[in-house]
């Protein structure tokens, strides 16, 4: 089965894709069997044969998703990233925990505190 895809081209982060034909299964950037056109992300240009397109379509060939978000951008409308809620902090309450009662009273015993006393030589 025949699919028309994007074939990439060019360095990593100048990337630009070819618009092919090519074998649904071969490799990311395999072989193609015809060159439609091409697209540059970066300068957003866009040009496609459109009667070469129209006719491998007629003999069967089935455009990718991405090449038809190209072709047909209304089809596939921007969708805008959901804001996430972020959560208020509550303080925390204090809560009192329930007392033990307390023991009596005890009395303290005072010592004297022990000092020491050197020695001279």
């Amino acid at each position: 089965m025949l699919k028309i895809k994007l074939y990439p081209r060019g360095k990593k982060h100048q990337r630009t894709f070819r618009i092919v034909v090519a074998e649904r299964r071969s490799k990311f950037n395999g072989k193609f069997v015809e060159d439609l056109g091409f697209w540059t992300p970066q300068t957003k240009t866009i040009q496609i044969d459109q009667a070469k397109l129209k006719q491998w379509q007629v003999n069967g060939a089935q455009v990718t998703i991405g090449v038809d978000k190209l072709i047909n951008p209304d089809k596939y409308p921007r969708q805008k990233k959901a804001k996430t809620e972020t959560k208020e902090i509550k303080p925390i309450k204090e809560t009192k925990a329930p007392q033990a009662p307390k023991a009596p009273a005890q009395t303290e015993v005072s010592q004297e505190p022990k000092t020491e006393t050197s020695t001279e030589k």
